[in-house]
């Protein structure tokens, strides 16, 4: 895996002056991605946070080849793009070897774009996937998808007097993806950074398509000081919210395993979007939450071969 000072000396193929929020991890992520890639590679971006921040015309944040897909297609747009590359290929028209890299967001993926996605992991295209998962439509309003988490306050599931914000279970969209027995799918998080590189070496490696989901805090959304953005995404992993994984040809396997696992409420709490969640009337979603936590847990404790872990 690349280290900390060799990758401090390659070149930073997303340039700063974009139009990202302060604090954002997404552009975080796409650094961290970037900077782990060994060849040339070529970038297409749904609709989306990420896009619109980094491609406002006439400028542009990639040094890389990039190509912007509607919200819904990304997956199909660098599928055609991989398609091409391997005609030429076969041609003797092209001769380097060249990596070609998805993003989206958890609308453009988990909702809109899984049609899209689906189709692709099936074909068997070279390319790697990369959810950056910020729980919600950050670019249009925060309204909720199906990432957003039971409980949490959107735009469209707002807390009151009816409803305490969200009423339904996130997808377990990895799980969705693991389904399409593709070579390489993972969970990521930046604030584990080692980890995250040593996957994207690993996705971009794989025979056929590879993915990853990568929790990405957004304080605007989520209702957090932003300077404590690594920090949430690093909560999310100790509350094993967001456990960190990798499924290898059906193999999976625990990348990370928390010294002690802490309640969901330690990254709950600091997040203005679970305010009422610490009511009287929120209790009940706040032990709900962590039920269902606690239970993805154990499940994945038991794939990844941990039995022992998970009796406990």
């Amino acid at each position: 895996m690349i280290s900390l000072k060799e990758s401090s000396k390659k070149e930073d193929l997303l340039a700063g002056g974009h139009r990202a929020c302060a604090g954002c991890a997404m552009t975080v992520i796409v650094r961290q991605i970037l900077l782990a890639a060994k060849e040339p590679v070529v970038v297409g971006c749904a609709t989306g946070c990420l896009e619109v921040t980094t491609t406002i015309f006439p400028y542009t944040a990639w040094k890389t080849p990039f190509v912007h897909s509607a919200f819904e297609n990304v997956a199909a747009t660098v599928s055609g793009i991989e398609s091409a590359y391997r005609a030429l290929k076969k041609r003797g028209k092209v001769t380097k070897d060249i990596k070609f890299i998805a993003f989206g967001g958890d609308g453009g993926t988990y909702d809109i774009g899984i049609q899209a996605l689906s189709g692709a992991l099936e074909r068997g295209h070279n390319m790697l996937y990369v959810c950056y998962d910020n729980q919600a439509y950050m670019n249009t309003g925060t309204q909720r998808s199906g990432s957003t988490p039971i409980g949490a306050h959107t735009s469209t599931t707002p807390k009151g007097d009816v409803i305490m914000g969200k009423q339904q279970h996130r997808k377990d969209l990895t799980g969705i993806v693991a389904a399409h027995n593709i070579p390489y799918v993972a969970q990521a998080s930046p604030s584990n950074w080692q980890d995250l590189m040593k996957k994207v070496e690993k996705a971009l490696s794989a025979n056929g398509p590879s993915f990853m989901n990568i929790v990405s805090s957004c304080h605007n959304g989520w209702k957090f000081p932003a300077e404590l953005s690594i920090e949430m995404c690093k909560l999310a992993v100790e509350t094993c919210y967001w456990p960190l994984f990798e499924i290898e040809e059906g193999t999976y396997k625990l990348t990370h395993k928390p010294r002690i696992k802490r309640p969901i409420e330690d990254w709950v709490k600091p997040q203005g979007r679970f305010a009422h969640l610490f009511t009287p009337e929120g209790k009940q979603l706040l032990e709900r939450l962590q039920k269902d936590v606690d239970k993805a847990w154990d499940n994945l404790l038991i794939r990844c071969g941990e039995v022992e872990l998970a009796a406990k």
